[in-house]
């Protein structure tokens, strides 16, 4: 089963393999890890998407909110959440019809609301972004053309609604427990937003 979960962790050097160590060590498997900053310039959040079952979720938690950085720890499998992946896709348009190869894959950029941003003599380079059954569907269709080279941003998500975290499981680590000298210690975890 996969689960989307994010982690409000304070924006400090080593943070990010802290939190690969730990999973590292207890073996479990990351599918996806984005870092990004938030509105509060002491905080980045970490979204991790993970598959196992709810045992493992269980323990993902846990584990996480042990951590000294994390401030703030919530799983997206109970509430209605969004998601988005980002993806930039070199597409080959040689072969014995270029033109046609062009024109075909121009009409699954348009089908998939993505967007052309480079074109070459024999490429094309496509920005797609949406949940990643969108994007492994659009993948799936240019592969007989030829991908050259693809990268990916990875899941990002946030519950939706404003401040809505009713029913969202959270975990929290305590003002008190957190403090200590770093930047960004003196965090109070209810003032951080949901997810």
């Amino acid at each position: 089963m996969r689960h989307v979960i994010a982690a409000m962790v304070t924006n400090e050097p080593g943070v990010l393999s802290q939190v690969a160590g730990m999973f590292a060590a207890r073996g479990f498997n990351i599918d996806s890890l984005v870092v990004g900053r938030t509105e509060n310039p002491e905080i980045s959040r970490m979204t991790i998407v993970v598959n196992g079952d709810d045992a493992v979720l269980e323990q993902v938690r846990k584990q996480l909110a042990k951590l000294v950085p994390v401030v703030k720890v919530a799983d997206y499998g109970d509430v209605s959440y969004v998601e988005r992946d980002l993806a930039l896709i070199q597409v080959s348009t040689a072969g014995s019809t270029p033109t046609q190869h062009r024109s075909d894959l121009i009409q699954l950029v348009n089908l998939f609301r993505a967007k052309i941003i480079d074109v070459g003599p024999d490429s094309l380079t496509i920005e797609l972004s949406g949940t990643e059954d969108k994007l492994e569907a659009f993948i799936e269709l240019v592969l007989p053309y030829g991908i050259i080279e693809m990268a990916r941003t990875g899941v990002i998500a946030m519950a939706r609604g404003s401040s809505n975290t009713s029913g969202k499981k959270t975990t929290t680590r305590r003002k008190s427990k957190a403090v200590t000298s770093k930047p960004g210690s003196d965090i109070d975890p209810s003032s951080l937003p949901p997810g």
